[in-house]
Formats: structure tokens, sequence, C-alpha cells
């Protein structure tokens, strides 16, 4: 029997800045509603505001949160 091994994002190797919602729906291929009404369940990482009327997540979130997905330990 082989094993296979669960893929793996080290997320301390990787760059820490703040994603814009554009570009957390393309990494995710969720819609905006959809991530703000995961989001309002608490099963998404919450946004942080970063301006007046600007908001922002955390790349080491959201990568942590996607590794999470890919190695089934929602």
């Amino acid at each position: 029997m082989s094993s296979q091994s669960e893929p793996v994002v080290e997320t301390s190797q990787l760059p820490r800045y703040i994603m814009r919602r554009e570009e957390v729906e393309q990494k995710t291929g969720f819609k905006r509603a959809h991530i703000y009404n995961l989001m309002k369940e608490g099963k998404f990482p919450r946004a942080k505001r970063i301006g007046l009327r600007a908001v922002g997540w955390d790349s080491l979130e959201i990568e942590h949160w996607i590794a999470e997905r890919l190695s089934g330990q929602e």
C-alpha cells in the first residue's frame, strides 16, 4: 500500500500582505456574497478594516484556510 501525502502549505515561508476582495475571490473561487456569508457563519477568515471604506484579508489566514480545505480538515 502506498500512502499519499496531503498537500501542505508552509505559511511561514509565504509573504504576508493584505489581500483585497478581488484577489480573495480569485484565490478561493467564491464570489463576494458567499465570502461574506461564510464570514458571518464563522467559517472564513474575517476581513480587517484598512481604511474608512476599505477592507482586506491577511494573506496568511487565507492561505491557511485554503490549505485546511485541501487537506480535508474543515
